[in-house]
């Protein structure tokens, strides 16, 4: 009893100190990874990206034992022991946050990253704000709170490069773009997970069928505006082709792991496609 309380206790502790969005960890890293991959055509500024990794990742990280802390999470600090240890931890990774913001800003990089921290920190509070409505609006909230998490594209290509241009905001885009698509889905499968024929899958996925049409429109007329380079719309095929599948193929119970593998794999293979356009 004693070693299963103690289990149980470390469990807790996990959860209320490390973070529990495997989908938002992928948000986050792909985009960071393709804009210092693009930016290495130009040269990397390493320190600073190196910089700039340890800043995102421990900003992200410092989120889940701040809930904790405050109540604000599925999983609250209860226990004076349990308050102590996650504020500990807080205090000790916002303490690594600060140091390598501070160190980003006095070496140049502020403005361009208070400008991105801005639009990011706006879209994570419009999401919490969103989700407090109800369950019904939690797909729009995680859409917009993509938009913070997928600026790592445009920070990592900023700091790598010292221009926050077209390319920067371009890399962004096509990053939440796909995020989007992606969140959605996610939500489409998980409430859709008895559909077998394709009328019922219709009937309740529609939104994202138009949201797929609407995708690839906006995609093509961005590459036509010279906003996205051309072969960008490859990167998106493979995406569009798995939402269209879905909807032709019978009966797929729900198994969440693999749901969240598929996608994970998916991320991986727009984020080398985007990659590519780019170079």
């Amino acid at each position: 009893m004693a070693a299963l309380a103690a289990t149980l206790q470390n469990s807790r502790l996990k959860a209320m100190i490390v973070p529990r969005e495997h989908g938002a960890w992928g948000m986050l890293l792909v985009p960071l990874v393709s804009g210092a991959v693009v930016a290495a055509r130009s040269g990397l500024n390493v320190g600073a990206l190196a910089l700039f990794v340890v800043a995102a990742l421990s900003l992200f990280w410092l989120r889940t034992p701040v809930e904790a802390w405050l109540g604000t999470s599925a999983f609250k600090a209860h226990t004076e022991s349990e308050r102590s240890t996650v504020l500990g931890v807080a205090v000790a990774i916002g303490a690594v946050a600060a140091v390598a913001v501070t160190a980003l800003f006095v070496t140049g990089y502020a403005r361009g990253l208070l400008i991105i921290g801005v639009v990011a920190a706006l879209a994570l509070a419009a999401q919490a704000a969103i989700k407090k409505l109800g369950r019904r609006v939690r797909m729009p909230a995680q859409v917009i709170g993509a938009l913070g998490l997928t600026s790592t594209a445009a920070g990592a290509y900023y700091v790598a490069t010292g221009k926050l241009d077209r390319i920067a905001l371009a890399l962004w885009l096509a990053n939440w773009l796909f995020a989007g698509d992606q969140v959605h889905f996610v939500q489409v499968r998980i409430h859709s997970s008895r559909a077998a024929s394709l009328n019922e899958k219709l009937r309740q996925g529609y939104a994202f069928l138009g949201g797929q049409i609407v995708l690839l429109a906006v995609v093509i007329v961005l590459c036509l505006l010279d906003v996205f380079p051309k072969l960008i719309v490859i990167a998106f095929v493979p995406v569009l082709l798995r939402g269209t599948f879905w909807f032709l193929s019978g009966r797929q119970p729900l198994d969440v792991h693999q749901l969240g593998f598929s996608e994970l794999a998916q991320a991986l293979i727009f984020g080398a496609l985007l990659c590519a356009a780019f170079l």
